[in-house]
C-alpha cells in the first residue's frame, strides 16, 4: 500500500487548467482516469487527509503509486479525452456500465451492393442502419416477417446469395414474394436499395407516409376492378399496423428522445434506458455497475452519456435525452451531445406529463434489474471468494490469489506445437490478457520443455516490463515472438492492460509433477520466488506443488478444485483452437504464402477478384494489376510464385470420392477468419493429447 504523499506533485507544479489525469499503479497500470474544470484544485482534493476521504477514493489513491495529467483547451475536449482514455486504458477503480446481455439490433447493410436485412449483435459497423435494442432476437425475426410482405428487401446470406445468383434459381422467399430476388434480377440494384431505404424510413418511425399511400393505391384498385391487387394492399395494410402494434405509442407528439433512469445503493447501480422514436418505444437496454469510486447521481449520469453517445454520431443522438439528475458541470456535456448530433441536444429532467409518467416506468425497470442482479451476484460472490479462499489454505498462500495464470501445450503428433495462457481474475476470465506460444526451441514432442520454454518466456516479458518502469535494472532479455488475440508488443509507459507486465499470485499448468517442476525451474532461473505454482493433473483430478512426492486432493464437492478444472478447462480449450487454426493455416499454404509484402488483404482482394486460385494462376501481370493495392513489381512477383510451384493437386470430396474443380474452391489461400477465441470440440488424438500426466 502506498503513500500517495509519496508521488504528490510539487506545489505550483500543477497547472490551474481544464484537464484529463491519470493514477497508475505501480507496475504503471492506469488504474483510474478523471477530468477536471482545474487540475489544481481537483488534485489537491486527492492529497489530503486520508481520513477525510471517502473509503474506495481511500483504496484508489492507497492503490496509485504516480499521477499524470493532460492540459487541454476546453472542458468539452476533456470530456472526450476522459471517454477515448477510459475506454482505451479500462480502468479498475473508474465507473464502467456493462451491458447485461449483448441485445441484439435490427440491422440493414446499407453499405452492401444489396442490402441485407438480418438480428446484430457486438461493435456497430459503419454504414449499416441499426434499430432497436431489441431484448430478444425472436421479437426482431417476428417485426421482419410481417414488414417482408411490403418490404421485400433481401435476408439471406452471401453464400446462399452467390449460389442463387449461380444457379439462377431465388430462395423459397423469392417464390412466395418476401424478397425481390435481387439475386436473379428481378430487380435492379438501385430498386432494391430504394426497398432497403424505404424499410429503414418506416422503422425509424416514418409510418404514416406508407400506410396512406397503400390505403390510396387499395381504394384506386377497388375502383379500377382490379380486387386482387386491392386485397393484396388490404392484406399488406394489416401487416404494417400489426408490426406497429408491437410497439405501443408513449409519447403523443411523436417524439425522439432516449429516457435514462437510475436505481442505485451505496455499493452499485443500475441504469435503464428507453428509445422512444415517433413516440413508439424501439429498444431498451439496461447496465450494472459497482460504484467504485465516490459519485453522485448526476456523475452516474454523465458516465452513461458517455457511454451511450461515445461512438454515436448524427439520429443516434436523440434530439431529447431525460434523465433523472443533471450532470455538473451541465453545459460541457450538452455542448459534447449537441457535437455528436450535428444538431442542438436537449439534455433535461422532466417534471410533467407523460414524459414524466414514462420515467417512472424505465425507473421501475432500473430498480427490478437492480435486486434481480444482486439475487444473482450474492451467490456468485461468495462461490467465488470461498473457491479462492479454499485455493489459498490447500497451497498455503499468504492470501487468495486474485490472480491466476493457467498454461497448457497441445499438438498433433509432434507437429504444430503451440501453448496457451488464460488468465482469471477474482475467479472471472479476463480474455482480454489470454496470451498463446508458438514452441520455437526445439522440434518434436515435449511437454515438459514446452512447458520451460513457454513459462520463460513469459516471465522475461514480466522482468523487461519492470525494467522499463525503472523499478530494477539488469540484461535486457529476450523477448520471443508472444502474442495475444491480437499482436501485442511491449511500449514505454502506455498502461494499457493488455500486456505481460503484471504478476500472478499462481501459477497453474495442465500436467502432473514434470510439468510443476518444469515451471518452477524456470521461474527459479529468473529469481523470481513470490510467484506459487501448482499443476492439475487431468486423470484423477490431483493438485501437484513444487517439491512434494504426494498430490494436494481437494474434495470433490470443493468450490476450490472446481474453478481450478474451469481455468485448466478454459486453457485446454484455447490452447486446441490456435493450433488447430494454425494447422489449418499450414494446410491451406500456397505460392501467394511465399509474395514478399503480399497481407491477408491483398489476398483476399486477388481471390474475390478473380473468383479463385485457378483463374488467377492464368492471369497475365497487366490483368493482377488491375486489383487495387497491387502494383507492377508485386505482380510480377506473384506470376513468377506461381510459375516455381507444384502443380496443386486436386482437392477430392472425401465422402464421395469425387474430384472437385478449382473454380468451386475460391478461397484456398484467404486467412483463417476462425476467432481464437472460439469454442472448440477436441478431436480424438487431441483429447487424447489433453489428458497426459
Amino acid at each position: 500500500m502506498a503513500d500517495p504523499s509519496s508521488y504528490r506533485p510539487k506545489p505550483g507544479q500543477i497547472p490551474d487548467s481544464p484537464g484529463v489525469y491519470r493514477f497508475r499503479d505501480e507496475h504503471r497500470r492506469v488504474i483510474y482516469v478523471g477530468k477536471a474544470k482545474s487540475l489544481r484544485q481537483r488534485l489537491a482534493n486527492y492529497f489530503q487527509d486520508l481520513a477525510n476521504l471517502h473509503p474506495r477514493t481511500r483504496t484508489m489513491v492507497t492503490t496509485a503509486a504516480s499521477v499524470e495529467w493532460t492540459v487541454v483547451s476546453t472542458e468539452v475536449e476533456a470530456l472526450q479525452l476522459e471517454y477515448s482514455w477510459i475506454k482505451e486504458y479500462d480502468p479498475r477503480f473508474n465507473v464502467k456500465y456493462r451491458d447485461d446481455k449483448s441485445y441484439p439490433y435490427l440491422a440493414v447493410t446499407m453499405n452492401e451492393e444489396y442490402p441485407r436485412v438480418q438480428v446484430m449483435r457486438g461493435q456497430k459497423k459503419k454504414g449499416v442502419r441499426y434499430f432497436g435494442p431489441y431484448g430478444h432476437a425472436w421479437a426482431i425475426r417476428d417485426t421482419v416477417d410481417l414488414l417482408l410482405r411490403v418490404f421485400p428487401v433481401r435476408t439471406c446470406s452471401a453464400g446462399v446469395f452467390k449460389n442463387a445468383a449461380r444457379t439462377g434459381r431465388p430462395c423459397l422467399l423469392g417464390y412466395i414474394g418476401k424478397c425481390s430476388a435481387p439475386c436473379v434480377g428481378r430487380v435492379t440494384p438501385e430498386e432494391h436499395r430504394e426497398l432497403a431505404e424505404e424499410f429503414s424510413d418506416f422503422m425509424a418511425g416514418r409510418t404514416g407516409t406508407y400506410i396512406r399511400r397503400l390505403e390510396k393505391d387499395m381504394a384506386t384498385a377497388a375502383d379500377e376492378m382490379e380486387y386482387e391487387r386491392a386485397a393484396r394492399l388490404r392484406d399488406d395494410i394489416e401487416a404494417l399496423k400489426k408490426a406497429m402494434e408491437k410497439s405501443a405509442v408513449v409519447l403523443a407528439d411523436a417524439t425522439d428522445a432516449d429516457l435514462i433512469a437510475l436505481a442505485e445503493d451505496e455499493l452499485e447501480a443500475a441504469v435503464q434506458i428507453f428509445h422512444v422514436r415517433g413516440g413508439r418505444v424501439r429498444g431498451q437496454r439496461g447496465w450494472v455497475t459497482d460504484k467504485v469510486e465516490a459519485v453522485t447521481s448526476g456523475d452516474l449520469v454523465e458516465h452513461a452519456l458517455q457511454q451511450l453517445y461515445g461512438e454515436e454520431t448524427g439520429d443516434a443522438v436523440p434530439k431529447e435525452v431525460l434523465v433523472p439528475a443533471l450532470p455538473d458541470p451541465l453545459e460541457p456535456v450538452q455542448a459534447w451531445l449537441t457535437e455528436r448530433r450535428g444538431a442542438n441536444v436537449s439534455l433535461r429532467i422532466p417534471q410533467r406529463g407523460d414524459k414524466k409518467a414514462l420515467m417512472e416506468t424505465v425507473h421501475k425497470n432500473a430498480q427490478q434489474s437492480l435486486v434481480l442482479h444482486k439475487t444473482k451476484r450474492a451467490s456468485d460472490l461468495t462461490t467465488r471468494s470461498r473457491a479462492l479462499e479454499e485455493i489459498a489454505e490447500a497451497l498455503d498462500l499468504g492470501s487468495a490469489p486474485l490472480r491466476i495464470e493457467c498454461y497448457d501445450i497441445s499438438h498433433l503428433q509432434g507437429d504444430d506445437v503451440v501453448a496457451s495462457m488464460v488468465v482469471f481474475e477474482d475467479g472471472l476470465a479476463r480474455k482480454s490478457e489470454y496470451r498463446r506460444f508458438q514452441i520455437k526451441g526445439f522440434e518434436g514432442q515435449d511437454d515438459v520443455r514446452s512447458m520451460h520454454e513457454v513459462i520463460t518466456r513469459r516471465f522475461k516479458r514480466y522482468l523487461a516490463a519492470q525494467e522499463k518502469s525503472g523499478e530494477w535494472s539488469d540484461e535486457e532479455p529476450d523477448l520471443g515472438e508472444d502474442t495475444g488475440p491480437e499482436e501485442s508488443r511491449l511500449t514505454e509507459d502506455d498502461g494499457r492492460p493488455k500486456k505481460f507486465a503484471y504478476p500472478p499470485q499462481l501459477v497453474v499448468v495442465d500436467g502432473g509433477q514434470p510439468q510443476v517442476a518444469a515451471a518452477q525451474r524456470a521461474l527459479d532461473e529468473l529469481g523470481i520466488d513470490d510467484i506459487a505454482v501448482c499443476g492439475l493433473a487431468k486423470r484423477l483430478e490431483e493438485v501437484w506443488v513444487p517439491g512434494e512426492d504426494d498430490p494436494v486432493v481437494l474434495p470433490r464437492t470443493s468450490e476450490g478444485l472446481y474453478l481450478l478444472q474451469r481455468v485448466r478447462d478454459e486453457a485446454h480449450r484455447f490452447a486446441i483452437t490456435y493450433q488447430r487454426a494454425k494447422r489449418a493455416k499450414r494446410f491451406r499454404a500456397g505460392p501467394l504464402d511465399d509474395v514478399p509484402g503480399l497481407g491477408d488483404a491483398r489476398k483476399q482482394a486477388l481471390i474475390k477478384h478473380f473468383g479463385s486460385v485457378k483463374r488467377l494462376r492464368s492471369a497475365t501481370i497487366d490483368q493482377i494489376c488491375e486489383v487495387p493495392g497491387i502494383g507492377r513489381k508485386t505482380a510480377e512477383t506473384i506470376v513468377v510464385a506461381f510459375a516455381n510451384a507444384a502443380p496443386a493437386a486436386p482437392a477430392v470430396n472425401t465422402a464421395t470420392g469425387e474430384i472437385m474443380e478449382d473454380e468451386e474452391n475460391s478461397t484456398d489461400h484467404a486467412t483463417d477468419a476462425r476467432p481464437a477465441e472460439a469454442p472448440a470440440t477436441p478431436g480424438p488424438s487431441e483429447e487424447r493429447r489433453g489428458q497426459e500426466s
